[in-house]
């Protein structure tokens, strides 16, 4: 049996379109992608400075303290770090926890003024960078990376606004806090954030905001210092924060992630006190 042969015009182009298709599949545009969507976590205005028309939160600090423990970050390479003054006030030994049953013993100087401490040992960590001078805005995200119940947990938040600070007892005074609607936290972890207290409060690029120092359950907020409080108490200490280097940026996503990584590099430490 034989096939009709083909007239040659039919060979010609049937090589002429594969030629084409070979062409056009070789070809190097790539139309970019869409644009992303607009923010759907929009801003609220800017956060004004400190007054004492704010309103108030109250806090009762007994005379005598126990042991406790708490949270520590670092922010000098040489052995700086800084935690929430009721961690380590009224101490009569403190040790940053650098592995499981393993402490290096600090040295603590309380601010008088505020609700924070410095601690000091020989060599630190890397530090986190300050972001003590960035503008402030209700709404933004916070990261709480620590020791919430003595365990490692973080907690993420939005910031509400300023109120005034009441300690009455021990440390008597009134300072500002930044307050912050409590958006996460880690997962199973049910109660009380005690222990994140001294915790870094950081923003999207890592920086620090400001000291964790007290929640109020009932109400789903937690308390920071304000900016200006811990920028009193290193220029009353004498010291400057090194200039750490920002890390991953830190999302609602991978915050968690992020604050495994600072307690493995130990930016991010517990802090024990005893009182004998």
């Amino acid at each position: 049996m034989k096939f009709p042969r083909l007239p040659d015009w039919v060979v010609y182009a049937a090589i002429v379109v594969a030629v084409l298709f070979a062409a056009l599949g070789r070809d190097e545009r790539i139309d970019a992608p869409r644009p992303p969507p607009k923010s759907s976590d929009p801003l609220g205005e800017a956060l004004g400075p400190s007054s004492p028309f704010d309103p108030s939160v109250v806090v009762d600090v007994p005379d005598t303290v126990g042991p406790a423990a708490g949270t520590a970050f670092s922010i000098a390479r040489s052995g700086v770090w800084m935690t929430a003054r009721h961690v380590v006030d009224g101490c009569a030994k403190a040790a940053i926890v650098v592995g499981p049953g393993t402490g290096v013993a600090v040295t603590v100087r309380i601010d008088p003024h505020g609700e924070v401490a410095l601690l000091f040992t020989e060599g630190g960590s890397a530090p986190l960078p300050l972001g003590l001078s960035e503008p402030l805005r209700r709404g933004q995200r916070a990261f709480h990376p620590g020791f919430p119940q003595g365990t490692p947990g973080e907690a993420s938040s939005r910031l509400l606004g300023r109120e005034n600070l009441v300690v009455r007892g021990h440390g008597a005074r009134t300072e500002p806090v930044l307050v912050w609607a409590e958006t996460g936290r880690t997962e199973g972890l049910e109660g009380t954030l005690g222990g994140l207290s001294g915790a870094p409060a950081l923003d999207a690029q890592g920086r620090v905001l400001g000291v964790t120092i007290a929640e109020s359950p009932r109400r789903g907020r937690i308390y920071t210092t304000a900016p200006e409080v811990v920028v009193a108490a290193l220029s009353a200490s004498g010291r400057r924060g090194d200039a750490g280097v920002a890390g991953e940026a830190m999302t609602p996503q991978n915050y968690f992630y992020v604050a495994d990584d600072l307690r493995r590099e130990l930016q991010v430490a517990q802090v024990v006190c005893l009182t004998n």
